[in-house]
């Protein structure tokens, strides 16, 4: 048993392996086509008072989704249906009141836009529009997911009908259920057939009706042991009412001048939890773009509501999957488009208009888009040199394109969606004229192959021919070959009948011998003419042979010269298609150049105003340096000013002593002078007094 069980196991490995596998190698299928425009909608309900319509879209790799567009006329109805999966949804225009039933509980809300809710697997609910004064339609976008991972369209469709359900059981059973006459049933039973669709009830109707529901409620108590189902029953069950999440006022999880975005999960919405769908809200300005990113835990499933716009999905598998390949679309209000998980996307507005979508993922949790660009993008936690390597570029030019990244995930990108239009607009002529090509192609094939059996047809036929004429040919020597045994059996005939008679008529032979050899002169002159007309014959045939095989001759050397001209041509026409594809290439390789020029240009302008902003502090900064350099200045001049002031009133007043100095010593030199001139007359007149007169005696 233990070996019987472990073997099973492996082969249940082994097949979930296989069918992983298989899988993951199959991946995005673009052959489903992510994008689903509005008049591609399968309308379900249509009525005077309101319709639904559906859209199946596929990712490539989980599967399916199913999204209904409820659109309700002022003041109608939908009526009560069962979920069979869960229903999330998303309020586009109008208002109402929606009612639910579910844990033997009846809740109601008031539906305004904006909301957004979600009702579980087994709920019944049923819709009212409002009578807007300016006659709103109550639009509601829904999606319809089951239970776990599986998010494929039920085989019963999302919801039944609780009238169709509650009528499809035979008159005894109802009877015996609802324990009610039999006249009762007999009068349900009986009512018109009514569309999901109707004019509002009042309240006096819904006591009209209160009847009806109420054997609904007894039957569905009875069948499914569920409690009352009653939507009308005021006595036992209270309308409680739930809180709706409102994209329009609440604040927005990411805003700036070119948009905002928000993304509701269970943790801002706690109707959500249990369910494996979250939703989200995008609004571009015009001009903007929601910077390149992938979801790493959710496909995402968008429904254009206000403008257009152009949506850029790049295929994120390096390897050779078969169909997988980058795609741009163009989205306008209400179509669907979807971009699975793990696969870059970015949503760019018009120039000329602006662009809002809701969404629905397949996961409630909390994700991060992982952006490519911005201050949160996932290049900045790599490492520079890895960075370099990867993308084979300087170190220069990585660190530009890292520090150029501003803080925003919604970014302004003017012409952006008109370039990805331009190109969408030349891949799809570039692919029509592919098919053209395709298409002239076969045909060249298929005038190449009803040439070729031409050929065959008339070499058999020819093959034919030649064997017809052999067979001819043949018949005809055999006849001569017949003739000549006749002959010959003839004359042997003739011989033994002279031969025999000879004896008899030797006497006539001689007689006859002038006649007989005149005879048989006539004769053999009737055969040599006979063979010569044979000859000439078969001559006439060779001869009209040698034409025929000349004519074949001529028509292969035609056939040969014609294949080599369609064999010229079609060099010539690859030598143009060379061309061709030269001058493309240097036309996509100008684009390129001149997208980077763009790019670059885009990019110096940030840079320029980065710098700008930067000039303008360096200036405010340099502003304040220079005034508190000029108050410094002002300072030092004053400073310098007054210490002037004291050197020259130093100076002054050294000049002043100086001055004094000089006089004082002036006047010193000049008594110094005077005293040595005081001093020298004294000296001279002492000499005087003391030189001898002539009698030797001095004057003394």
């Amino acid at each position: 048993m233990l070996f019987k069980f472990l073997l099973f196991m492996i082969i249940i490995s082994n097949v979930s392996v296989d069918v992983r596998a298989k899988r993951e190698n199959e991946g995005w299928e673009w052959s489903l086509d992510p994008l689903v425009k509005r008049a591609e909608r399968k309308t379900i309900i249509s009525t005077e008072n309101g319709q639904v319509s559906s859209v199946t879209i596929a990712d490539g790799t989980t599967g399916s989704y199913h999204l209904q567009f409820i659109t309700l006329e002022p003041n109608s109805l939908f009526l009560p249906v069962v979920l069979h999966s869960d229903m999330v949804f998303y309020v586009h225009t109008g208002s109402g009141k929606l009612t639910w039933m579910n844990e033997n509980e009846e809740k109601s809300v008031d539906l305004r836009i904006g909301d957004v809710f979600r009702l579980p697997f087994g709920s019944i609910f049923f819709l009212e529009s409002n009578l807007d004064p300016i006659r709103q339609k109550l639009r509601v976008y829904s999606i319809f997911p089951n239970s776990g991972d599986d998010f494929r369209e039920s085989l019963n469709g999302p919801y039944s009908s609780i009238r169709k359900m509650v009528l499809g059981f035979d008159k005894k059973v109802l009877q015996a259920a609802f324990h009610v006459p039999e006249d009762v049933i007999e009068q349900v039973l009986a009512g018109t057939e009514v569309p999901a669709i109707v004019h509002g009830v009042s309240k006096s109707t819904k006591k009209k009706k209160n009847n009806l529901w109420e054997m609904e409620a007894q039957f569905m108590k009875t069948v499914l042991r569920r409690g009352s189902y009653s939507f009308f029953d005021n006595q036992k069950n209270k309308k409680k009412s739930s809180k709706l999440f409102n994209v329009f006022q609440e604040k927005p999880d990411f805003e700036n001048c070119n948009g905002w975005s928000t993304v509701i999960n269970r943790k801002k919405l706690p109707a959500l939890k249990g369910s494996q769908i979250g939703i989200y809200v995008v609004n571009l300005t015009k001009g903007s773009m929601m910077g390149p990113h992938w979801n790493p835990m959710a496909t995402e499933i968008g429904i254009a509501i206000q403008g257009e716009g152009m949506v850029r999905v790049v295929c994120s598998n390096s390897g050779t999957a078969q169909g997988c390949k980058n795609m741009r679309f163009k989205v306008e209000e209400g179509d669907v488009f979807v971009v699975p998980r793990f696969h870059p996307m970015a949503q760019m507005a018009f120039n000329s208009n602006s662009l809002v979508f809701v969404g629905f993922s397949t996961t409630t949790k909390k994700h991060h888009p992982q952006y490519l660009t911005g201050r949160a993008s996932v290049l900045r936690t790599l490492d520079r040199h890895i960075l370099e390597a990867s993308f084979n570029v300087a170190n220069t030019t990585m660190h530009q394109i890292l520090e150029a990244q501003g803080d925003s995930v919604v970014l302004e990108c003017t012409s952006c969606a008109e370039e990805e239009k331009r190109l969408m607009e030349e891949e799809r002529r570039r692919e029509e004229e592919e098919a053209k090509k395709k298409e002239e192609e076969e045909r060249r094939k298929e005038e190449e192959e009803a040439r070729k059996a031409e050929e065959e047809r008339k070499e058999k036929e020819a093959e034919e021919e030649r064997k017809r004429q052999e067979e001819e040919a043949k018949r005809q020597e055999e006849e001569i070959r017949r003739r000549q045994e006749e002959e010959e059996a003839r004359k042997r005939r003739e011989e033994e009948e002279r031969e025999r008679q000879e004896a008899r008529k030797r006497q006539e032979e001689k007689e006859e011998e002038a006649a007989q050899r005149e005879a048989e002169q006539a004769r053999r002159e009737e055969e040599e003419a006979e063979k010569r007309r044979h000859e000439e014959e078969e001559a006439r045939r060779q001869e009209e042979a040698r034409r025929r095989q000349q004519e074949e001759e001529t028509e292969e050397a035609r056939r040969r010269e014609e294949e080599e001209a369609v064999k010229r041509q079609q060099e010539e026409e690859a030598q143009r298609e060379e061309e061709a594809e030269t001058r493309r290439k240097q036309e996509e390789e100008e684009a390129r150049r001149q997208e980077e020029e763009k790019e670059e240009a885009r990019r110096r302008q940030q840079e320029e105003e980065t710098t700008e902003e930067a000039r303008r502090r360096e200036e405010e900064e340099a502003r304040r340096r220079e005034e508190e350099a000029e108050t410094r200045r002002k300072q030092e001049e004053e400073e310098s000013r007054r210490r002037e002031e004291e050197e020259e009133e130093s100076r002054r007043s050294e000049e002043a002593a100086e001055s004094e100095r000089q006089e004082v010593a002036e006047r010193q030199e000049e008594e110094a002078r005077r005293q040595e001139e005081e001093k020298e007359k004294r000296h001279q007149q002492e000499t005087e007094e003391n030189e001898p007169d002539m009698n030797g005696y001095s004057s003394k």
